[in-house]
C-alpha cells in the first residue's frame, strides 16, 4: 500500500548559527522582500484596468488576506522551527504528498516571481534608455506577439543570467547588498510621495470606483479583482520565517517582524496608489513603469529618473533574493530525495547548490522572455494561493494533533475560524482568474504530481527509515 501521507519532522536540532538578527533586521528583510515589482510596476496596470482609484481598497483587502497567512506562518515557525518554509511545516503535519505539492507550488511561485521581477526591471530600464533616444530592435523588445512583430524580450533574459551568475558566486555579498537597497527603495517612494502630493488633482478621484466592487468569484474587473492581483505586491513576507535559526528570541520576534513589516508596506502602498491615481487619471496608467511615468507626466524628469534608477537597482535585488531562496528550496527537495540527487550538489568553495541555481536561472529566463508580466503575476498568485490554502488547513491539523502552542510559542488567534476564513478568501481570489491562468495552473500541478509518483515517492529519504 502506498503511503503518500508519511510524515517527517524536519525541524532539525538547533544549528550552530549565530542568533544575530534583531527585530529591526527582520522588518527590513520583510520590507525588502515585499517592496518590488508590486508597487513599482503592477499598480499602474491594476488601477487602469481593474479598479481605478479604488485600488487603495483592493490593497487593504489584500493586506488583510496576507496577514492571516502570516499568522499561520508565525505559529508554524515558532512550533516547528525548520528551514524550507511551508514545505517543511506540512511534511511534519500533513505528510509527504501535500508537502511535495506545497514545495512544488513554492518552486512555481519563486520561478515566476523571478521572471516577473525581471520583466518589471526591463520596463524601467527601457524607460530610462528611451530618455536618451535608445531602443532595442522590435523583434527583441517584447514578449511573443506576432501582431507587434516582437518575438522575445531580451533584456529580462540577460538580467536573469547575470543574477544567476551572482548567486553562483557568493550568496553573502548578495544578501548584504540587499539591506543597502531597502533604504534606497524607501527613499524613491518617499520622494514620490513628497513631490507628488502637491500635484494631486481631486477631479482624478471623482470617478473613484469606476469598475465597482466586482464579484466574489469570476470577476474580471472591480475592487476584488484588483485585490487578487495586488496580492502579488505582498509576497515575500514569508521570507522572515525562513531565517528562524538566526533570530534573537524567534518566538516573539518572528510574529512581530511579520506584522510590523506588513503594516508599514500596506501604508506605503496605499499612499503611493492614492497619489498615483491623484496625479494621473487612472485610465492612462496602463504602463509597466507607473511611478516614473506619473512623475514624467507632471514634468519632474529628475525625480522620474531617480525612481527609475532605484527601481532598476532594487528589482535586481529582489531577483537575487528570490533566486537564492528558490535554489535552496530545490536543494531541500533533492536532499529529501523528492528530486534527483544532482540538485543537491554544492560547489566546493562557496557551498552553493550549483545545479539547482542553474535550473532556476534557465527556466525563469525562458518564462520572462516569452510571457507578458500580467499573465506571469496571475500564475504566480494562483500557485501561492493554492499552497496558502494547504497551510491554513495545516494549522487546523497542527492544533488537532499537537494541541495548543506552549508557553512562549506564537498562538494564531481564533483557530479554526481564521484558517477557514483564510481558505474562503484565497478561493475567492483564485476564482477571479481567467481560464488560461487556471489551465496553466492545472498543467503545472499535473507535472508536479507526475514527478512525485514517477520519481519522488520511490526515492524519498523517508522510505529509508521505514
Amino acid at each position: 500500500m502506498m503511503d503518500i501521507f508519511r510524515k517527517k519532522d524536519v525541524s532539525r536540532d538547533r544549528t550552530g548559527m549565530r542568533r544575530h538578527l534583531r527585530l529591526l533586521d527582520l522588518i527590513l528583510l520583510g520590507i525588502g522582500a515585499m517592496v518590488g515589482t508590486g508597487i513599482f510596476t503592477i499598480t499602474g496596470t491594476a488601477a487602469a484596468t481593474l479598479a481605478g482609484p479604488a485600488l487603495v481598497i483592493s490593497i487593504i483587502i489584500s493586506a488583510l488576506c496576507v496577514s492571516m497567512s502570516a499568522f499561520f506562518y508565525a505559529e508554524f515557525a515558532s512550533r516547528i522551527p525548520a528551514n524550507g518554509g511551508a514545505y517543511s511545516y506540512l511534511y511534519a503535519v500533513l505528510g509527504e504528498f501535500p508537502a511535495w505539492i506545497a514545495g512544488w507550488l513554492t518552486i512555481m511561485e519563486f520561478m515566476t516571481a523571478v521572471s516577473g521581477v525581471a520583466s518589471g526591471w526591463a520596463a524601467y530600464f527601457k524607460g530610462l534608455l528611451s530618455n536618451y533616444g535608445i531602443s532595442l530592435p522590435q523583434a527583441l523588445n517584447g514578449t511573443f506577439n506576432l501582431a507587434q512583430g516582437s518575438y522575445i524580450d531580451l533584456l529580462p533574459i540577460l538580467v536573469i543570467l547575470l543574477v544567476t551568475g551572482l548567486v553562483l558566486l557568493n550568496s553573502k555579498t548578495a544578501l548584504r547588498f540587499n539591506s543597502i537597497l531597502v533604504v534606497l527603495k524607501f527613499s524613491a517612494l518617499a520622494l514620490f510621495i513628497l513631490v507628488g502630493v502637491w500635484y494631486i488633482k481631486l477631479e482624478n478621484w471623482s470617478d473613484f470606483a469606476p469598475f465597482g466592487f466586482g464579484q466574489i468569484y469570476g470577476g474580471s474587473t472591480g475592487i476584488m479583482a484588483g485585490a487578487s492581483l495586488m496580492f502579488f505586491g505582498f509576497l515575500g513576507f514569508e521570507s522572515i520565517s525562513m531565517a528562524v535559526d538566526e533570530i534573537q528570541n524567534p518566538q516573539k520576534n518572528i510574529p512581530r517582524g511579520i506584522v510590523l513589516s506588513l503594516i508599514i508596506v500596506t501604508i506605503l502602498y496605499a499612499m503611493v496608489t492614492l497619489i498615483l491615481t491623484g496625479i494621473v487619471h487612472y485610465s492612462k496608467l496602463n504602463v509597466d513603469d507607473a511611478v516614473a511615468f506619473a512623475l514624467r507626466s507632471i514634468g519632474i524628469g529628475w525625480a522620474a529618473n531617480y525612481v527609475s534608477l532605484v527601481a532598476v537597482f532594487t528589482l535586481i535585488t529582489v531577483c537575487i533574493s528570490m533566486t537564492y531562496a528558490l535554489s535552496r528550496m530545490i536543494y531541500s527537495l533533492a536532499r529529501d530525495g523528492l528530486l534527483p540527487k544532482t540538485f543537491k550538489e554544492v560547489t566546493k568553495t562557496s557551498r552553493v547548490p550549483k545545479n539547482a541555481t542553474i535550473l532556476t536561472g534557465l527556466v525563469s529566463a525562458i518564462a520572462a522572455g516569452i510571457f507578458p508580466l500580467s499573465s506571469i503575476a496571475a500564475f504566480l498568485n494562483i500557485c501561492t494561493l493554492a499552497y496558502l490554502i494547504l497551510l491554513a488547513y495545516g494549522i487546523i491539523k497542527l492544533r488537532k494533533d499537537k494541541g495548543m502552542p506552549k508557553e512562549g510559542e506564537f498562538k494564531t488567534p481564533l483557530v479554526p475560524f481564521l484558517p477557514i476564513l483564510s481558505i474562503l478568501i484565497c478561493l475567492s481570489f483564485m476564482l477571479q482568474y481567467t481560464l488560461e491562468t487556471w489551465m496553466a495552473f492545472g498543467i503545472a500541478l499535473l507535472i508536479g504530481i507526475i514527478i512525485y509518483f514517477t520519481y519522488g515517492y520511490k526515492h524519498s529519504t523517508v522510505a529509508e527509515y521505514e
